[in-house]
């Protein structure tokens, strides 16, 4: 993909989430509290804001992922964006998490691991059920919601923080173009295990480093096994297993940036695993299109169907 080819992507992409200036104005059905720290990392505090409905809140809660290209910024989170959820009662947590370049993707999903563990744990302050937690983003957002979706671990029932205590799986996925096979991405055997096989803007979410205990400073993890390792685990497709929860994709089929191929294989997997899933293809679309705003009410169904009802998440599921 040329670097113009991405650039048009990520316009398309950022056009789709922009506020409108009525949704801005407009904030009155929902109270939101911002910069609720989840965690700290080196100092560094880790937040959400949560939005709740002023009236005809549900007690469901969904968790989206502010993250694109593995960068996440409090900028990214956009009322209108979650207007959808909020206007059907949902409870909306909008989770920022540890950003590239200064962050890699292992390190990410270990913070959003933590979100979903914070939000159970005061689940009951947020008035939502905690066995019902949906997820949804897009791109590296989609990602992140698929690890949760598949990869979510139990609780340490002996951690000295009673918030690592807390299951992070969740009842519901929800994404748009997700990458999931970072070993075959977009044809069987091709693999994204060094950042140079990247673009070069999200390289440095791929950049592994290790603490080299001896001299207390961090190096680069060079050697190919540990590398191929490393994306095989972040990887989502990887870790299917029959008690998965639900999940929804939708993608272009003309996307430049992550190959339909990804979502295609993924709903494959998902299909043979026994989990239930949906996968809509819009011909001809890039990464992001116009009216990708309207899909979202899609994902408002989807959490309809599988967070009011159905069986709950097993939180106690072993990894």
């Amino acid at each position: 993909m040329t670097p113009r080819a991405s650039l048009i992507s990520a316009v398309l992409l950022a056009t789709a989430l922009a506020p409108s200036p009525a949704a801005r104005a407009d904030d009155a059905a929902y109270d939101r509290k911002e910069d609720v720290v989840y965690g700290r990392k080196y100092g560094s505090a880790l937040t959400m804001d949560v939005f709740t409905p002023k009236s005809k809140a549900n007690g469901t809660g969904v968790i989206f992922m502010a993250s694109g290209g593995f960068f996440s910024s409090h900028e990214m989170i956009q009322p209108n964006f979650l207007a959808p959820f909020l206007d059907r009662g949902y409870t909306v947590f909008a989770v920022v998490h540890g950003s590239q370049p200064r962050y890699q993707v292992n390190e990410i999903v270990e913070d959003v691991n933590r979100a979903v563990r914070y939000i159970r744990a005061h689940a009951s302050e947020f008035g939502v059920a905690p066995d019902r937690l949906g997820v949804f983003g897009a791109s590296a957002g989609g990602h992140l919601s698929l690890m949760l979706g598949v990869a979510g671990r139990p609780g340490n029932p002996e951690a000295a923080d009673p918030v690592d205590r807390e299951s992070s799986r969740v009842a519901a996925v929800a994404c748009f173009f997700p990458p999931t096979d970072l070993l075959n991405f977009g044809a069987a055997g091709k693999e994204m295990i060094r950042p140079m096989q990247h673009q070069p803007p999200f390289r440095a979410a791929f950049d592994y480093h290790e603490l080299d205990e001896a001299t207390r400073m961090w190096a680069p993890i060079t050697d190919e096994a540990r590398l191929r390792e490393i994306t095989r685990s972040m990887s989502p497709i990887t870790h299917v297993t029959a008690d998965d929860p639900p999940v929804l994709l939708i993608h272009g089929d003309a996307d430049a940036l992550v190959p339909v191929q990804q979502s295609e294989t993924f709903a494959a997997k998902l299909k043979e695993t026994g989990v239930a899933n949906k996968l809509i293809v819009r011909p001809g679309a890039d990464h992001g299109w116009p009216g990708l705003d309207k899909d979202l009410l899609l994902f408002a169904d989807w959490f309809d169907e599988h967070l009011k009802a159905g069986p709950a998440a097993t939180p106690t599921r072993q990894p």
